[in-house]
């Protein structure tokens, strides 16, 4: 005689009616059987047996006493498989590094958001029993709906009013709560910085993935293969020619954050007295202005180079009637110190946020400005600001 415990959809056992099981009924992970077989073996008698099987959305245990006409044991055990708990799990322990791979791989924040989500609709539908590596599983589906989306973004991109630059993030969300480990997280902040990003957009898809996935994200030549479906040594060369890209155009520059700070600190009182002069000097000489309107509002379309005519520009800017209720926030963006332009006269509105990386020639100066305009790209940053308040 068989008895069944069924998990209904409040996702813990119960007893449920006697009855075979279904040849169909497919097994669970290996683990979950011997949880069970270890229920009915520790103290209680051993003349029993038990297994557990998926059927019909449930997961099941049979037991069948020997010789007796009751049942060994009522099993109470929360159902590691219902819907709720799998959503529980895939934010907690998967989500977050998804998220910051996927925004490494677009440059994003909200389509990396998107490739979360996408992720998870698909992982929904697999039977998690049958993978043996979840997290390796699921950064391998995420970075193949990243490198879908590059190929299609590369015409967008083609088409695109102006320079691109990468959706900011700010201080608080600059890891997206993860990071490979505690001592690698100032490392990790630098991995997102404008001059960074830029320099993964001059990389390939597949060398932009096996690049973040080795460099940054710590990944064995044999799983980024395995991530990208490529043998072992065209990984190999993919690393590598990303590596000599990724180097011709962008040299981390390592500055103290008092130095950083310093630096943030002079560009904005410079900004706020309207002193050209100060500005000036803060900058390089061979300092240069990058700014993204993606054609939807005013913005340089082509880099502005020159500290003294940078000055003058953002000076300029800053005194126009319908800029006078601007406001310097100086924060974090994209791990480089700078600053949130917001307008009082329009509620504190996010107008654009600005990005200073130091000089890697000239001490104590200010080697280039990034600011970011595009409003589809503030949108996240504005919900942000809104949730503080």
């Amino acid at each position: 005689m068989w008895y069944l415990f069924a998990c209904p959809s409040d996702g813990f056992w119960e007893r449920g009616t006697e009855q075979a099981l279904p040849t169909t009924g497919r097994h669970i992970a290996c683990r979950q059987r011997r949880a069970i077989r270890r229920h009915f073996s520790a103290g209680r008698r051993r003349d029993a047996a038990g297994s557990c099987h998926i059927h019909k959305g449930h997961v099941v245990i049979l037991s069948r006493p020997l010789g007796a006409s009751q049942e060994t044991a009522i099993v109470i055990q929360k159902n590691p498989f219902s819907p709720d708990a799998r959503a529980s799990r895939y934010d907690a322990e998967h989500a977050r590094r998804l998220r910051a791979l996927a925004y490494r791989m677009l440059g994003s924040r909200a389509e990396a958001e998107d490739i979360v989500q996408d992720t998870w609709l698909r992982w929904i539908d697999v039977d998690e029993s049958t993978i043996d590596n979840p997290g390796a599983y699921l950064s391998r589906l995420a970075t193949n709906l990243c490198l879908d989306r590059l190929r299609s973004a590369a015409v967008r991109r083609e088409q695109y009013v102006g320079t691109w630059l990468p959706e900011p993030l700010l201080e608080d969300d600059l890891l997206f709560g993860w990071a490979p480990s505690p001592e690698r997280q100032a490392e990790f902040a630098q991995d997102v910085s404008v001059a960074f990003m830029l320099a993964l957009e001059r990389l390939s898809p597949l060398e932009r993935a096996a690049f973040l996935l080795h460099d940054v994200f710590d990944l064995e030549y044999e799983e980024i293969g395995r991530h990208l479906d490529r043998n072992l040594d065209t990984c190999r060369q993919l690393v590598s020619r990303a590596r000599r890209h990724v180097k011709a155009g962008y040299a981390r520059c390592e500055v103290a954050e008092e130095e950083r700070q310093r630096l943030a600190a002079a560009f904005a009182q410079a900004i706020r007295t309207q002193d050209v002069h100060a500005l000036a000097q803060v900058l390089a000489k061979d300092a240069v202005l990058v700014a993204d309107g993606g054609g939807k509002v005013s913005a340089i379309t082509k880099p502005l180079r020159g500290n003294v005519g940078i000055a003058k520009a953002l000076i300029g800017w800053a005194r126009l009637e319908n800029n006078r209720g601007w406001r310097v926030v100086p924060t974090t963006v994209n791990g480089l110190p700078g600053c949130l332009i917001l307008d009082d006269r329009n509620h504190g509105a996010l107008v654009q946020t600005i990005a200073l990386a130091s000089a890697a020639d000239a001490d104590g100066r200010i080697g280039a400005i990034y600011v970011q305009r595009n409003p589809d790209k503030l949108a996240g940053s504005m919900q942000k600001l809104a949730a503080k308040d």
